[in-house]
């Protein structure tokens, strides 16, 4: 299903059913050839489909109404610890709806910093005072120990190695460091997943469509969904943050209508 190792006796999360021996992810799902042909060519995909479809994804986001707003960015970003005066790196800021949150928290723009490969997504990002950098998860470019805080909102799919991205977020962080990387989790129920598919991969292309958003972002949800659904499993993404030297990994899943939001959390040892 996707690329791990495994090794015993490294800390893997204490969470009922999770296997004794660590699970060490390294992409975070297997090649989607109805995309793209190889896993050497997805990186490419992802990059031109975000930068082609940067215009029209936040009108796709409200539409998709899952509770993931702002409201529940807010409160994933204070369940984390995030406060007054912490300088945060967030990483796939986009459009910034993250970054957004952020800033009300920090209380100053200009300790938000946003890194992201797409260019298009950045220049839709209306954040004065925030300033955006072009970049990569598994190549940040900040010197060691440089933030007291590193979310990443839904682009855990996106990136190519979640083992190097995990360990250079470990770099930049200061010691006492924490992280939030928010995502959507696939439902546990068979119900639930085939109606949450339906609504991904065939109800918001077609809003998105009908509001006069283009095919490739239409293409793009399909997309969002099929990452879910093939994604490394909560198991393997706690365990690899415990490789990569954090303490206190978690899971945070919202109960009833927000079910399919979570959020991981992880602290770099002071």
């Amino acid at each position: 299903m996707y690329s791990a190792s495994t090794s015993a006796g490294s800390g893997s999360s204490t969470e009922p059913g999770y296997p004794k021996e660590s699970i060490i992810a390294r992409a975070p799902h297997p090649p989607l050839t109805a995309y793209y042909a190889s896993e050497n060519e997805r990186r490419s995909f992802v990059g031109k489909l975000f930068d082609r479809t940067a215009s029209d994804y936040d009108r796709i986001d409200r539409l998709l109404a899952l509770g993931s707003g702002p409201w529940y960015r807010n409160q994933a970003l204070r369940r984390a610890g995030l406060a007054t005066g912490m300088r945060v790196v967030d990483i796939g800021i986009g459009t910034g709806l993250v970054a957004r949150e952020a800033v009300k928290l920090v209380g100053d723009p200009t300790l938000v910093i946003g890194v992201d490969p797409s260019v298009g997504m950045m220049s839709q990002a209306q954040l004065p005072g925030v300033k955006l950098i072009e970049g990569r998860a598994e190549a940040i470019p900040f010197p060691d120990a440089s933030f007291d805080f590193l979310s990443m909102g839904y682009a855990l799919r996106h990136i190519s190695d979640i083992d190097a991205a995990f360990r250079e977020f470990h770099r930049v962080l200061k010691p006492g460091g924490r992280l939030c990387l928010l995502e959507i989790t696939k439902p546990e129920r068979a119900w639930s997943r085939m109606l949450l598919k339906g609504y991904m991969r065939g109800v918001v292309p077609v809003l998105a469509r009908l509001t006069g958003c283009s095919a490739e972002s239409a293409k793009l949800w399909r997309y969002y969904w099929d990452t879910i659904e093939t994604c490394v499993p909560p198991a393997a993404v706690i365990d690899t943050l415990v490789e990569a030297g954090f303490t206190g990994a978690k899971r945070h899943v919202e109960t009833g209508a927000l079910s399919i939001l979570a959020e991981y959390q992880a602290v770099k040892p002071g």
